[in-house]
């Protein structure tokens, strides 16, 4: 097992910053975060915390920090559904709802869906049951044949779209499951064609063909600020929008804002 301040020195070299920056950033003087990092000072829970907020360390690394340094684990990890948590989730649901008739979804760190909105249920009727045994994962859906990838007309830039957050996810966490899910779907193929380029300079539109239709979408990503639990610290809200009249009159269409309508 890897010592503190060896884990220390891995977080700040992957963050690109030097002794004498983290030492500006946590209040504390360079030769102190050296005598962390070689173990010739044996810091304290707090120093261990203070050290991995200036650094971005996600909280469940956080924990492992502690536990490198002989303390207990500072943050829970709780489900979504219980306990202290379910006031989150009654918010987050409430969100969900107040954004249709358009598409809003919840995912974990390892893109797996743990919650949809009603308007959500329109797409996933036309994807392969199979794909939808829990865990679903937004990746594996999106870019699956028989699951979204058949409707996505534009499938090269929505993969690459994920590439790059999953990059960036391992950039700042490496994570075996994330790792392997971005070898399965997402890793480039020294064969495929370029990326070609988007129509549009402000935001890569999602592109879907449904009943005749192209939807153009776009979507913006929500989390938790300043979390002190594992679970909201890895969870996104991802709600989609249409990018043009045409797709916003597709979910203004009774027919298909049903889906997204409580049942009375």
């Amino acid at each position: 097992m890897r010592t503190v301040g060896e884990l220390v020195r891995q977080w700040r070299n992957r963050r690109g910053l030097s002794q004498l920056a983290l030492a500006l950033a946590a209040g504390v003087s360079p030769r102190h975060v050296s005598l962390v990092e070689t173990g010739k000072s044996h810091p304290s829970a707090e120093m261990i915390l203070r050290l991995a907020k200036c650094l971005d360390v996600p909280l469940r690394d956080r924990n492992q920090l502690l536990l490198a340094a002989g303390f207990a684990p500072r943050y829970a990890e709780r489900p979504l559904d219980v306990g202290a948590l379910s006031a989150v989730r009654d918010a987050v649901a409430r969100v969900l709802r107040a954004h249709e008739p358009y598409p809003a979804l919840v995912f974990d760190r390892h893109w797996n869906i743990l919650m949809t909105n009603r308007a959500v249920d329109h797409f996933l009727a036309r994807v392969a049951p199979d794909l939808l045994r829990p865990p679903v994962n937004l990746v594996r859906l999106g870019l699956h044949p028989r699951g979204l990838g058949s409707l996505v007309v534009n499938l090269a830039d929505v993969r690459a779209a994920f590439r790059a957050r999953v990059r960036r996810q391992l950039a700042t966490a490496p994570d075996a499951e994330l790792l392997a899910l971005y070898e399965e779907l997402l890793a480039p193929d020294p064969e495929e064609p370029p990326t070609p380029t988007v129509e549009s300079d402000v935001v890569i539109p999602m592109i879907i063909r449904i009943e005749g239709r192209e939807l153009r979408l776009f979507s913006t990503i929500t989390t938790f600020g300043t979390p002190m639990d594992i679970t909201l610290d890895e969870i996104a809200i991802e709600s989609y929008y249409p990018a043009d009249d045409e797709s916003a009159a597709y979910f203004a269409d009774p027919a298909v804002s049903a889906f997204a309508v409580e049942p009375s």
